[in-house]
């Protein structure tokens, strides 16, 4: 091995063979509803890819990569920054999960998402960004190590997020300093899930520390006991006592998070090549330990092959900080940093750790001779390091047992045997010229109470207390909950008492951020009133902060000025109400005002970088001198574009301005960020600069220099940027900053006909949910420009959504796949319309037939086509369609596909078994048991097959092999009698209970058969008008749909289905037939419904 004296730190282009993606939809996409790792699924300012070739081909990348004398890491910024490769080159482990290709799957909030390596999920998990582009910068520092930056401003949120990933010289582990930081004026949510994978196979497990006694699901909905589990998780029965540690044991999509810790570790260790991973830090900030696997099984063989080709299965181990599950969200207020540091490291030898550090991992394991084992791997070389074991006396005091010395490596493990009286008595210890570098003392497992499953939020109307609603209120707007709305808990709470401060305050800023700032301005007010009731100096001074942004939004400065000078009474708004000061007064020219108030700004809260960037820019109007500022500043943020744009000026060079274009990137979201800071302060010369500086060719860059140039008074140059903004091209312009109301507003106002800002205005607004708001400024642009398709068809969600206006709701959306018929995903939409209408299936194939260009350009689409073959009798043209494509299945919506082939499947055999064909009918309902790779589905463990089997033991018996008929009926009979509640499109429908019965009866057990047939009919009935609503803790409602599901309708109908078949079984078939036909009524495309009418005819 060559021996590195240093870190190495160097840039290169990889080539990576790739599974390219499709451009994103042009399509703002406003799923309100969509669930998304337990909470928001919504992906609005971001558009979603959906489509992902099929064919690999060589990509270049540009990587940064980091080398020691023991590890070798890999860098993407181009792949959100993710750490693609780590590899120990001491025995040529890869310690994360290596992927060789990049094979993206459709499991990322927006769209694409690739496996492996170590992804940094933040704000959200996971992250919207992470096929995407990121900020980067690299650096060589003093100390002989070398760190790559990466980091962004989310574009949802606008909070800021960067990593710094160090790797030092003579050190075995990965360093990762975590830096977020709120840029905005308002209360933000993040979480940081770091999310590793690590190549499992059967001798693989995963290392949670020794206190972790159980584990809970997203959102500690459910719980189970650890390593051993004894009871139901995910739907499988575990009562036998099974370790779920081991990656083989666990055959469904599985995620569980350790209850608790308080050990600093977490990792993954293959038994077999002696070598894992493990993460170190500091459990009061990193509380998070959680894995996920796809399950060892069919199911997750075939998201392996959608996700590499050659590297095999993995799991992700994740680790949380600042948050314990998912979802868990953490505050960061206004001008806020939350710093961390955690490390990865890969270790060898030491198999179930005890304890670990970053300077070392350690293990004390009994052996049958009465001898105990210390095991340690050391992540540096540590010459004559000394290794102490002891033993608890009966007064409870530690004495050493022996002690040996030891030279520690990275390149090995070293073991040591100790002959103790009682391992549970012991500690082991290891030490390095006089420093701990590690310590384990034998956690003794006892008898611990196992924590309870969280509890289902109840209605506002239910709720106790004005606590409980403004908790209720603040936890879904901090957990970003996906269905439940929190100004329903604010309004009860100000209808019983219209003064709590809370609830004032808390509703205000709710209306502020959803583009209210003049209707907030009361609620503020109302809060101020009942805080200074008896003194005019509240406690604290986030009311007159708010009141002061909702001021200032709607242009009275002064009374902003006011309120924010009140806000700096308090010390939790200190540093935020002074850079509002600070801006306030530049905006007047009053440029010492400004530094003074921004050096205040920065007392309170020494790295908010918005002030430091704004003293800088004070310092430079008041020709002062900037050098110690700005290299302060950029020191403590690398990656913070304010401060650097500042540095270029300074520089006063083409090369440094064109420097900092380059760490801009070509993107408009970072020039838009930067210089909605510089107008604030009145600055709209910087702000024009900056944004002249983008090539990108986003027309909001237009908006925001029109609106730049109309505050300087140069009435003509804005006019004509508003234009520039009317011309270009409107893919993906998604505005979504409550600033932008203000900017966009002005250019409507400025020129006679603004289609266009008023088409994003719409945008904004419904985003927003002022819906009222959203239409009317649509319905601007569709009169200003009748040829605008997205204006109509954004009007067609409204009116279904919002309106329940189902005939303007097709009206607008057939003018929308008139004027852009070319668009695949218009006729998605108008499909995914047409059948909640409902639309007959008839009339719904034949549009799709007239436009086959656009329906085989999308799995969606095509899969609603052969659906809708399916449902015309023509199975044998769905099964061709199904053999001749390859899908791409979204996370969470598995079961589509593989339903239509099923479905074809069976009722072609049902046409042999009619034709007296029972050996072709057998070969077919054997087929629907597995699925061809082709489908990009696998199947779980819990699929039922009775209506297959109970079709085969028929066919069987048509063709005389009665005993293999019984074989058949009997699997048929098999399974869970009790019917379940379906209320999404993935969960598994009872109606298996149907051919339980039929194969009971086929088999001559009538009582057993009737029994089915009445349990069907009993729930259908006793469920019937049960009062549907999401699920509280729903993780994935993963449709990619623009019109909302009816859930009571779905209700209603499955539990009338389930009707339906119980009366065919009992033989009653005009209430069968009656019901069946009232399904296909409201929903002609419901399948179920359609082949059992078959039945009665």
């Amino acid at each position: 091995m060559e021996e590195i004296k240093a870190v190495r730190i160097w840039e290169e282009t990889v080539i990576i063979p790739t599974y390219k993606v499709y451009p994103p939809e042009k399509n703002p996409m406003f799923m309100e509803k969509r669930a998304y790792q337990g909470s928001t699924g919504k992906v609005y300012p971001l558009p979603v890819t959906e489509k992902i070739s099929d064919k690999k081909e060589d990509v270049s990348y540009r990587a940064v990569f980091l080398e020691n004398e023991y590890l070798k890491v890999m860098i993407l910024p181009e792949l959100g920054g993710r750490i693609q490769r780590a590899y120990d080159k001491t025995n040529g482990y890869d310690f994360v999960y290596y992927n060789h290709v990049m094979k993206p799957a459709l499991v990322g909030l927006t769209g694409p998402w690739v496996s492996g390596g170590i992804e940094f999920n933040w704000p959200q998990h996971h992250r919207p960004s992470t096929y995407s582009p990121v900020d980067y910068k690299i650096s060589e520092n003093a100390d002989g190590s070398c760190t790559v930056f990466v980091g962004e401003i989310d574009k949802m949120y606008g909070t800021k997020g960067m990593a710094a990933i160090s790797l030092y010289p003579g050190k075995a582990y990965i360093e990762i300093k975590g830096q977020l930081y709120n840029h905005t004026d308002l209360p933000q949510t993040f979480l940081w899930w770091a999310n590793p994978a690590v190549p499992v196979n059967d001798y693989t497990y995963s290392v949670f520390p020794p206190d972790v006694n159980a584990v809970m699901d997203h959102g500690k909905r459910a719980v189970s006991t650890f390593p051993i589990a004894t009871g139901e998780y995910y739907k499988c029965d575990y009562s036998a006592g099974v370790d779920i540690s081991r990656y083989k044991n666990v055959k469904v999509p599985t995620s569980y998070m350790a209850a608790h810790s308080d050990f600093d570790f977490i990792g993954n260790y293959d038994e077999k090549l002696e070598a894992g991973l493990l993460h170190v830090a500091d459990h009061h900030i990193s509380p998070g330990k959680k894995q996920w696997t796809w399950g060892n099984g069919d199911f997750g063989r075939t998201w392996d092959r959608n996700l590499t080709e050659t590297d095999g299965p993995y799991i992700e181990l994740m680790t949380g900080v600042f948050c314990d599950n998912q979802p868990d969200f953490t505050w960061l207020k206004p001008g806020e940093e939350k710093t961390f540091v955690q490390y990865f490291m890969p270790y060898k030898g030491v198999g179930h750790v005890g304890n670990a550090t970053k300077e070392a991992a350690l293990s004390l394991m009994q052996n049958d001779d009465g001898t105990v084992t210390a095991k340690v791997y050391a992540t540096a070389d540590y010459k004559n390091a000394v290794i102490e074991l002891s033993e608890k006396d009966e007064n409870g005091q530690y004495k050493l047992v022996g002690t040996t010395a030891a030279d520690l490596s990275p390149t090995t493990c070293y073991s040591a045997a100790f002959t103790p009286k009682k391992l549970q008595n012991c500690k082991v210890s290891v030490l390095h010229d006089g420093k701990v570098l590690a310590e384990y003392k034998v956690y003794e497992k006892k008898l611990e109470e196992i924590p309870s499953p969280a509890e289902y939020m109840k209605q506002p109307q239910d709720m106790k207390s004005l606590e409980e609603l403004y908790l209720a209120a603040t936890h879904l707007e901090q957990y970003r909950h996906a269905t439940f709305e929190p100004a329903d808990y604010y309004l009860e709470g100000l209808k019983r008492d219209a003064t709590d401060i809370r609830l004032n305050n808390g509703y205000g800023l709710l209306l502020y951020k959803r583009g209210r700032a003049a209707e907030s301005i009361p609620y503020f007010k109302a809060a101020i009133k009942k805080q200074t009731w008896k003194n005019p100096n509240p406690y604290s001074g986030e009311c007159y902060f708010n009141l002061g942004l909702a001021l200032e939004a709607v242009g009275r400065d002064d009374e902003a000025y006011d309120a924010f000078f009140k806000a700096t009474w308090s010390a939790e708004t200190q540093s935020a109400g002074f850079y509002w000061l600070a801006s306030l007064a530049a905006r007047k020219n009053n440029f010492e005002s400004a530094l003074e108030f921004a050096e205040k700004s920065m007392l309170r809260s020494w790295h908010n970088m918005k002030s430091r960037a704004l003293k800088v820019a004070m310092l430079r109007k008041l020709g002062k001198d900037t050098s110690a500022l700005l290299n302060e500043s950029i020191a403590i943020d690398p990656l913070y574009m304010g401060t650097l744009y500042e540095n270029a000026l300074a520089q006063g060079t083409s090369e440094a301005f064109a420097a900092w274009v380059k760490m801009m990137r070509s993107e408009a979201h970072n020039y838009l960020e930067l210089s909605l800071d510089y107008s604030k302060a009145g600055l709209y010369e910087d702000a024009i600069r900056i944004l002249s500086a983008c090539a990108d060719g986003n027309p909001l860059l237009h908006y925001y220099q029109g609106y730049a140039y109309t505050k300087l008074g140069e009435t003509e140059a804005a006019k004509a940027t508003f234009v520039s903004g009317e011309n270009a091209n409107a893919d993906y312009c998604f505005p979504n900053r409550v600033e932008e109301i203000r900017i966009l507003e002005m250019a409507i106002h400025s020129l006679d006909a603004a289609p266009m800002a008023c088409l994003y205005l719409g945008n904004l607004y419904y985003d927003k949910k002022q819906y009222a708001i959203a239409a009317s400024y649509w319905q601007q642009a569709a009169k200003q420009k009748p040829t605008l398709a997205m204006a109509h068809r954004n009007l067609a969600i409204y009116y279904f959504n919002k309106q329940h206006d189902n005939t303007k709701a097709l009206e607008e959306m057939c003018a929308a796949c008139t004027l852009d018929p070319a668009y695949p995903r218009n006729w998605l939409e108008y499909d995914q319309l047409a059948a909640k209408l409902p639309i007959p299936t008839a009339e719904r194939l034949a549009t799709m037939q007239q436009h086959m260009e656009q329906v085989t350009a999308r799995d969606d689409l095509y899969l609603r086509y052969i659906t809708m073959l399916n449902c015309a009798g023509r199975c044998e043209e769905a099964l061709v369609a199904l053999r001749n494509r390859l899908f791409h299945p979204w996370e969470g919506g598995e079961g589509k596909v593989v339903a239509q082939y099923r479905f074809a499947l069976i009722s072609l055999a049902k046409r042999d078994l009619e034709n007296g064909k029972p050996q072709d009918a057998f070969e077919k309902l054997e087929a629907t048991l597995t699925y061809p790779e082709n489908l990009g589905e696998g199947k779980l463990p819990n699929v039922p097959d009775n209506e297959a089997y109970y079709y085969m033991g028929l066919a069987c018996r048509a063709m005389g092999k009665e005993a293999l008929a019984q074989k058949y009926l009997h699997l048929a009979t098999l399974g869970d009698t009790e019917p379940q509640k379906v209320l999404y499109y993935n969960d598994q429908p009872s109606d298996y209970i149907f051919y339980q019965g039929k194969a009971s009866a086929a088999l001559g057990n009538d009582a057993l058969a009737k029994k089915a047939f009445h349990q069907l009919t009993i729930f259908g009935e006793t469920h019937l008008f049960d009062h549907a609503a999401p699920d509280f803790f729903a993780v994935s409602m993963p449709e990619i749909e623009v019109f909302q599901d009816d859930i009571q309708m779905r209700n209603t109908v499955y539990c009338n289905y389930l009707r339906g078949l119980g009366a065919i079984g009992l033989g009653e078939k005009e209430k069968a037939a009656e019901l069946l036909k009232g399904i296909l009524a409201d929903q002609p495309d419901y399948q179920g419904a359609m082949l059992h009418l078959e039945m009665i005819k």
